[in-house]
């Protein structure tokens, strides 16, 4: 099979691979689309490598296909089905071997391109709101870097919980985008305290913010930390947090344990997923390349303005 593969110089380069076989619990599934991640780059730079039980140079941590071959003990689908899947690496290849247990039925409503996109960003987005954060209907959320994919999740979760959106996006023209998919208020970084307090903050930038977060959130209120790539390390006024009663949280679904990773894509098979069936919840595309440009969609993938999801398809 072929396959996106980070070699030891930490390039791209798209190979011939050897195809895994189903083992007990495990489908195998023709890829059609895979989504790519910011966790993608920064395993291919080194900085993020995967975890023991996932490909050491196949990335990808969603994808959509069909279901070629049934392992021993599988019960959930058949062959045939249309499913999307959570893995923790190797999705941007032909063919994975996925355990049953973290596939979904693909909506119709969904392309395969919009199917291949939506499990890494929007399982992360409703975990880290419902769950880490505890959104409630009417609270206040402040979603920053929310042009990306996890963000555009983030802002339509939100919404169908009921809450008040605020969008920080850095690019004016991405701005109106994220009030068209529901945010109430679409802001530049630099003026989220103009639009506090915030019941939750929702962090995909990093630490560059962290004290501001803090001074912005409301009495009682919560930061949950997904994104790293403006740094990982920040100074923190502990007294504020204290005065505030407020939490902070980290959530992370590639290194979770597998039992927790099952659990938070059911959760949004109950809670989400009825929204995306009806196109009330949308899955926005920025670019899609084919899997032999694998390199080109890496190269490309920090564009400035980028709107949504880059996805890589088999032809």
């Amino acid at each position: 099979m072929k396959a996106v593969t980070i070699t030891e110089n930490n390039e791209i380069e798209v190979k011939q691979r050897e195809a895994p076989q189903a083992s007990v619990g495990e489908v195998l599934v023709k890829v059609q689309a895979a989504g790519m991640n910011n966790a993608d780059v920064m395993q291919k730079i080194g900085g993020y490598p995967a975890p023991v039980d996932a490909s050491a140079d196949i990335p990808g941590l969603e994808f959509a296909g069909d279901i070629v071959e049934l392992g021993p003990q599988t019960e959930r689908f058949s062959l045939g089905d249309h499913v999307m899947g959570l893995v923790s690496g190797g999705a941007q290849a032909e063919i994975i071997a996925v355990n049953e247990r973290f596939l979904m039925s693909m909506p119709d409503s969904l392309s395969w391109q919009e199917a291949g996109s939506f499990p890494e960003a929007f399982i992360t987005a409703h975990d880290a709101l419902a769950t880490k954060g505890n959104l409630r209907p009417g609270e206040r959320v402040l979603i920053t870097g929310a042009a990306g994919a996890v963000g555009v999740a983030a802002i339509q979760i939100a919404k169908v919980i009921g809450a008040q959106v605020v969008a920080s996006v850095r690019n004016p023209d991405t701005r109106e985008k994220t009030k068209k998919l529901g945010a109430d208020e679409a802001i530049a970084p630099d003026e989220m305290q103009d639009y506090g307090l915030y019941d939750v903050i929702i962090e995909l930038i990093g630490a560059a913010d962290f004290e501001a977060n803090i001074d912005a959130l409301r009495y009682g209120g919560r930061i949950v930390c997904i994104g790293f790539m403006s740094g990982a390390e920040a100074n923190v006024d502990i007294s504020k947090l204290a005065f505030k009663q407020a939490a902070i949280y980290g959530t992370s679904l590639r290194k979770r344990p597998k039992e927790d990773k099952a659990i938070a894509i059911r959760a949004v098979e109950k809670e989400i997923l009825p929204f995306v069936e009806n196109k009330e919840v949308i899955v926005p595309l920025y670019a899609t390349y084919p899997l032999d440009d694998g390199k080109k969609a890496y190269d490309e993938y920090n564009q400035k303005g980028k709107f949504g999801q880059i996805v890589l398809v088999n032809e």
